[in-house]
């Protein structure tokens, strides 16, 4: 496989059972195959993203001080603002290239859930920053859902399987600004390859080169999706869920050719996290004598922060 399948949302929303059906399969398989799809049918307008775009290169224009107001101790850099070259991947000594945001989870009816998350943090000097921040979260959380119902479909579960545990769940918005590239980088790169920890990524501007996506042959493929359509990928927490039927697939992000190291580059992930309760033993269905349980029982909470350790954000 050289190109990652795109898929339609609207299928699966639709009231014609053959194309539900053929979503479920399509996205599936795709996920067995290599963990990535192409997505288009999401619940993203184009105006929100226009918006949200022109925010955050805004935030990210601001001066170094100013957004280090921002950078809370603490909290692992679960909220707020992460400067350049803080967060590594896992097993790499070099930081990325990069500095990002986080906005969390807007829990609604659930005290013991807003105790546990920090709160969001507010940017005084972009009044719409923050209310952008919100929808694109909460229209992502909503394609997000309907995604894993299909999911749950596949792995012969019930479609709302996943519901319980993403209500409330802590999910992350990161934009990401990749700053233009001033003097040769030694071993470091935009975003050195790694896997993601959650459920599942639904990833914002993937249209240009950068990404890559590595197949089972261990080669590199660009992930290049179209205007209108989100990447998408299976995290750590669902291929252990899934006992390894549907694969996290190591990804990066590559530094441009030369003659664009004046440019910057800005994507926008939304990392799907369920609530820390969750349990990621692996399914029963997904166990058999051809494919032996290979992950021990743990909540999510507790994987999370295992990875976030590993990630440099939490100091032991």
């Amino acid at each position: 496989m050289q190109n990652i399948p795109s898929v339609d949302l609207s299928d699966f929303l639709s009231n014609d059972s053959k194309r539900k059906e053929k979503f479920v399969s399509e996205i599936g398989k795709a996920y067995e195959d290599i963990g990535f799809v192409a997505l288009k049918g999401h619940f993203l307008s184009d105006t929100l993203v226009d918006n949200l775009y022109s925010e955050i290169k805004k935030f990210f224009d601001l001066p170094l001080e100013t957004k280090r107001k921002y950078e809370i101790e603490g909290i692992g850099g679960q909220r707020g603002y992460v400067s350049f070259g803080k967060e590594s991947a896992k097993g790499k000594k070099e930081g990325d290239l990069k500095e990002f945001w986080h906005f969390g989870q807007y829990v609604e009816n659930d005290e013991k859930l807003k105790a546990e998350y920090p709160d969001n943090v507010i940017v005084k000097e972009l009044p719409e920053f923050n209310n952008v921040g919100k929808e694109t979260y909460k229209m992502l959380e909503k394609t997000g859902v309907y995604v894993l119902r299909a999911l749950a479909l596949f792995l012969d579960l019930d479609e709302y399987y996943f519901d319980k545990y993403v209500k409330n769940g802590n999910s992350i918005l990161r934009p990401i600004h990749y700053p233009p590239i001033t003097r040769e980088p030694k071993n470091a790169v935009r975003a050195a390859a790694h896997g993601d920890i959650n459920l599942i990524t639904l990833l914002m501007g993937a249209q240009g080169k950068g990404l890559q996506v590595q197949n089972h042959k261990g080669e590199w493929i660009d992930a290049i999706a179209a205007p209108d359509e989100l990447v998408i990928n299976v995290g750590d927490m669902l291929s252990r869920h899934s006992n390894n039927r549907l694969k996290s697939t190591i990804h990066r992000v590559v530094n441009p050719p030369r003659e664009k190291w004046g440019t910057s580059r800005y994507s926008v992930p939304f990392f799907m996290h369920p609530i820390s309760e969750m349990p990621l033993n692996c399914l029963e269905n997904c166990i058999d004598n051809e494919h032996p349980k290979l992950y021990e029982d743990i909540t999510a909470g507790d994987f999370l922060n295992e990875r976030l350790i590993e990630l440099g954000l939490i100091k032991k």
